[in-house]
């Protein structure tokens, strides 16, 4: 283990790791929930849905930490899950298989740019100012989460002016309370450098929550026939995506334009939310080492740990599209193992093992609630955020992309949208300044197409 995973190199040992992985775990276990939810209301079966969440997780997962040696966890994505159903089911009217192959073919894309290097290229293309500033918009997007996911938020429609607001919930429900006793045990945790404090921090929390009954073990039951019923279902819509979504996607000439257009969506979402995870937590924590980033610009193949990362994180797409689930992409959850320490692959496997185990053990999962892993989000936010710190905020053309990308990745609860501003604004400044020149081409190229995507999404 010591010698594929190379721990002593990387400044890690086999008990960081797993605990690492099970911080990871627990953050993101809420998708194995919510993501049957959101694409049951397509008419897949849920069941399915929730075996096929598991496989394409575990299989994304473990791919991550086997051939990249990175400690990212992948599961479908929130947000490409609400895409797929409300606007490419729901909105344009397309069958749930159909839906599935624009994944899927979304996926194939991912692979051809990340074999090309186009991905690669992408990343060194974007200036080290608005590196720095999207691992601090993560970080606030991640404290967003935190807070939301909890019940900490009320978000408002309007208020007597009309407009809208966000109002913040304290000590008004038995979660927010918990969230509350959460946050203070993770603070003295970390404060105190326990090791595993996230972890520890999760757990307390999740037992303080049954004298509160914010969690409820008699819910906990295991029914077999339905894990039986779920393995059958799943047989029904493994590979439809190509046998019934592909033929009928592109059988109609006339709706041609607009696959390639959601297809687009789908992919530059996918591509940008990954390149941000991996430049926001990478970056600070030196998961990807100034070694790695020279390997990265300069070597050929899969030279480096991001090459890798990226083509594990491509394939996933693709594999989860056949299993019957949206696009499967790298969590920004990670984070959470890495800030316990996680530099490794075997953080990865960690979880994808887990994975794996909530197939019998989803019932126990779910005991966790929001409000104790919210408190972890909103720590790891705390500590992303020192990434401003190498902002330098009285450049104007640094501080007004710098702060589109920190602030829309919260405010739009999307890291794609946060970047999108970014490129934007800072493109829109070197223009006017007369420094186009200094802008890459790769990255003018990008901001032409997130203008392009915001146009196609308004008509």
């Amino acid at each position: 283990m010591e010698k594929f995973f190379k721990l002593k190199h990387y400044g890690t040992n086999v008990r960081t790791e797993i605990i690492a992985g099970f911080t990871t775990f627990f953050t993101m276990a809420y998708i194995l929930i919510v993501n049957p939810n959101i694409l049951g209301n397509t008419g897949l079966d849920k069941g399915a849905l929730f075996l096929a969440t598991v496989f394409a997780s575990a299989i994304g997962t473990l791919v991550m930490g086997l051939f990249a040696n990175v400690p990212y966890a992948l599961a479908p994505g929130m947000g490409l899950n609400a895409f797929f159903t409300f606007v490419v089911v729901f909105g344009l009217g397309f069958t749930p298989y159909e839906a599935l192959a624009m994944v899927f073919v979304c996926g194939l894309i991912n692979i051809l740019i990340t074999v090309t290097r186009i991905r690669k290229h992408i990343v060194k293309s974007i200036p080290v100012s608005l590196q720095h500033a999207i691992g601090g918009g993560i970080g606030l997007f991640i404290a967003f989460i935190g807070f939301n996911d909890a019940k900490m938020l009320l978000l408002a429609p309007f208020n007597e002016f009309g407009t809208g607001y966000t109002e913040l919930l304290a000590f008004k429900s038995a979660p927010q309370v918990l969230f509350i006793i959460g946050l203070i045990l993770c603070v003295v945790l970390m404060a105190k450098k326990v090791k595993g404090a996230m972890l520890i921090a999760i757990v307390l929390t999740t037992l303080i929550g049954i004298p509160l009954k914010v969690v409820n073990i008699s819910a906990a039951s295991l029914d077999t026939s339905s894990i039986g019923a779920a393995f059958t279902a799943l047989g029904g819509i493994f590979g439809k995506a190509v046998t019934e979504g592909l033929p009928s996607l592109f059988a109609n000439t006339a709706r041609i334009p607009v696959v390639l257009t959601t297809i687009f969506a789908f992919s530059l979402s996918d591509t940008f939310d990954t390149i941000g995870t991996f430049i926001g937590t990478g970056r600070r924590s030196g998961i990807f080492s100034k070694e790695d980033e020279y390997a990265l610009e300069n070597g050929k193949g899969f030279s480096s740990r991001m090459d890798k990362a990226l083509f594990a994180d491509s394939i996933a797409t693709s594999v989860g599209a056949l299993l019957g689930t949206s696009n499967t992409t790298t969590y920004i959850e990670s984070a959470a193992g890495i800030e316990e320490g996680g530099r490794t692959g075997l953080t990865a496997v960690t979880v994808a093992v887990l994975f794996l185990v909530s197939i019998v053990a989803a019932p126990f999962v779910g005991l966790v609630p929001a409000s104790a892993t919210g408190p972890v989000l909103v720590i790891i936010g705390v500590l992303m955020a020192s990434s401003f710190a190498d902002i330098n905020w009285s450049d104007f053309s640094e501080a007004v992309p710098a702060f589109f990308a920190a602030v829309m990745m919260a405010f739009a609860y999307n890291i794609t949208v946060g970047i999108a501003f970014a490129f934007i604004s800072y493109t829109i400044i070197k223009l006017v300044q007369g420094k186009i020149k200094e802008v890459h081409p790769i990255l003018l190229v990008a901001t032409l197409l997130f203008i392009l995507n915001f146009v196609l999404s308004a008509i």
